[in-house]
């Protein structure tokens, strides 16, 4: 008898073990028992940029849907290696990246050894399409992208261009390559200088995120010529779009989003894109990302990862002719 009861006690507690054991999976696994915490974003952009903006505003929305908070905490420069590494090192479940497709499809041609692996970061759901342009000084007096193309034939190897690091820099050389043109490039630790000498044209050329070549086009100090977008931007609508100016070679959409890690728990993934996707449909949503110079993209995470591959397969094209970037 006393036998028979430590039998049933041994059973009992085994499958009391068990039991505890698998709560944490399970809970991993159930999107409704996630999160139970604050949900970090970590951007690879400073404050008061438009992805910055537009990944508090999709905070701010997902928070209200998790009943938790979710805040964003900006690892800037570095070509976003310094937010990917904080992030990968986090893996908490309540620790995500917002950030450009840069970090996964040219860092690796940039930097000659990565302190992380780009095939670690899992695509989840895109978010929005940063808007980028390539804007010429007044003096130059071009007024459109053929007059600049026409401009730098007639001085070849005179006209100089600057771009922020990344997608604006393969802008750039793409632009040179499809033109048949040659500039110089101008290296800037600090881009805020370059639109200074732009305005006053000791740089004839800068390529970089169109809000911030916005104020400068409508004073009239700098012309914005194009922007990379299959759409005009709704803060410069009289800017024609690359494919609209003759150059459809240098579309790109700018694609950025929300990125977890390989093999992290499919329900939590599960549960973001769908909250996400939610955020992203509704209008008010949509109308204020507009608002900040950036433009809301819905989507499954299997066309996240096309848009990111599709850039991936542009970049490394245009790479393979193209100098390293001057820093």
């Amino acid at each position: 008898m006393i036998r028979s009861s430590r039998l049933s006690l041994s059973l009992l507690t085994g499958a009391l073990l068990a039991a505890a054991l698998a709560q944490p999976a399970l809970a991993q696994a159930t999107p409704a028992a996630w999160p139970q915490k604050t949900v970090r974003f970590i951007v690879p952009l400073p404050p008061g940029s438009g992805m910055d903006l537009s990944a508090r505003l999709a905070a701010e929305r997902l928070a209200e849907r998790w009943g938790q908070p979710v805040v964003v905490e900006n690892r800037q420069g570095a070509d976003g290696i310094p937010a990917v590494t904080a992030f990968l090192s986090a893996r908490d479940n309540h620790t995500f990246l917002f950030s450009f497709a840069g970090i996964v499809t040219f860092n690796h041609l940039l930097h000659d050894k990565l302190p992380y692996d780009p095939g670690e970061l899992l695509p989840i759901v895109p978010v929005i399409d940063n808007y980028l342009g390539v804007s010429a000084t007044a003096h130059l007096k071009a007024n459109t992208l053929a007059e600049l193309v026409q401009t730098a034939k007639e001085r070849p190897g005179e006209l100089n261009w600057a771009a922020t690091p990344g997608l604006p820099y393969y802008v750039l050389l793409a632009l040179q390559r499809s033109a048949g043109i040659k500039m110089v490039q101008v290296a800037y630790r600090d881009f805020a200088p370059a639109y200074q000498d732009l305005n006053q044209g000791r740089l004839h050329l800068a390529g970089t995120g169109v809000p911030t070549l916005v104020p400068h086009h409508r004073a009239g100090t700098a012309r914005l010529l194009f922007v990379t977008n299959r759409d005009r931007s709704p803060q410069a609508p009289d800017v024609p779009t690359a494919r609209e100016a003759g150059y459809p070679d240098l579309t790109f959409e700018g694609t950025s989003g929300i990125y977890g890690w390989r093999d992290m728990p499919p329900g939590i993934k599960q549960r973001i894109v769908s909250d996400m996707r939610a955020v992203s449909d509704d209008p008010a949503f949509r109308a204020r990302v507009s608002s900040v110079g950036t433009a809301p993209r819905s989507g499954t995470p299997e066309e996240f990862a096309a848009a990111i591959a599709e850039q991936r397969s542009k970049i490394a094209t245009i790479h393979e002719s193209a100098p390293k970037p001057a820093r």
